[in-house]
């Protein structure tokens, strides 16, 4: 359940090593970059020597980013001057790693590099939505000879010691960190499910039952 898990740094470790393919000294966008999967990327874009940027939904988190995470700039994707921040901190990217979709994504198709990688590991913004929302930039994919790639972390299951193997290397060392938001009590969870779809969560989110307080 913590980040040697699926639904955490395996998802992640493939994701960006595998699917995006980040060298070191491109730059990385990172979009839900406080959550269970997207603080991961960041901290293994670090390793591998990107430059990464995060996209968070307060101040606290995206403080917690730079700080704890040590990632070179974090923006507040409900700030109301968030467009321009993100251009600001961005400047045009080699990877953007994307949990969110929708508006971000669109955004985010604007600012690519020659042969820019797209990697479409989640869209939480469009998954309750009656009807997601369509791009409308994805013509630079195009003239940038860019790249927009969706993965499933299953289909490298076969792989999966490889990842836990360097994931643990990196945390024995002190080089990889984690983060759990924790609401106890099962009878919490029609209350804390709503936090993956609102932000609301840091890191890994957790319901306990009383059973594991």
């Amino acid at each position: 359940m913590g980040p040697l898990g699926v639904s955490g740094g395996i998802t992640a470790y493939f994701g960006l090593l595998d699917v995006a393919k980040i060298k070191a000294g491109e730059t990385l966008v990172v979009s839900g970059a406080a959550g269970s999967v997207g603080s991961l990327v960041c901290q293994i874009g670090k390793l591998h020597g990107a430059r990464v940027i995060g996209i968070a939904g307060t101040d606290e988190k995206c403080r917690w980013l730079k700080e704890e995470l040590k990632i070179d700039a974090a923006v507040n994707y409900k700030s109301p001057t968030f467009e321009s921040e993100f251009k600001d901190a961005v400047g045009y990217l080699d990877v953007f790693f994307d949990n969110v979709g929708g508006a971000l994504l669109d955004l985010a198709l604007t600012r690519l590099k020659k042969g820019a990688r797209i990697t479409l590991c989640g869209a939480i913004s469009q998954y309750n939505a009656p009807k997601p929302k369509g791009l409308s930039a994805y013509l630079n994919l195009i003239s940038q000879r860019a790249k927009i790639e969706g993965f499933i972390v299953f289909d490298y299951t076969d792989r999966f010691p490889e990842a836990v193997k360097d994931m643990s290397k990196w945390i024995a060392e002190g080089r990889m960190t984690r983060k759990y938001h924790i609401v106890r009590g099962l009878e919490k969870a029609p209350e804390a499910l709503p936090l993956l779809f609102t932000g609301g969560n840091t890191g890994k989110l957790f319901v306990p039952t009383s059973f594991h307080l």
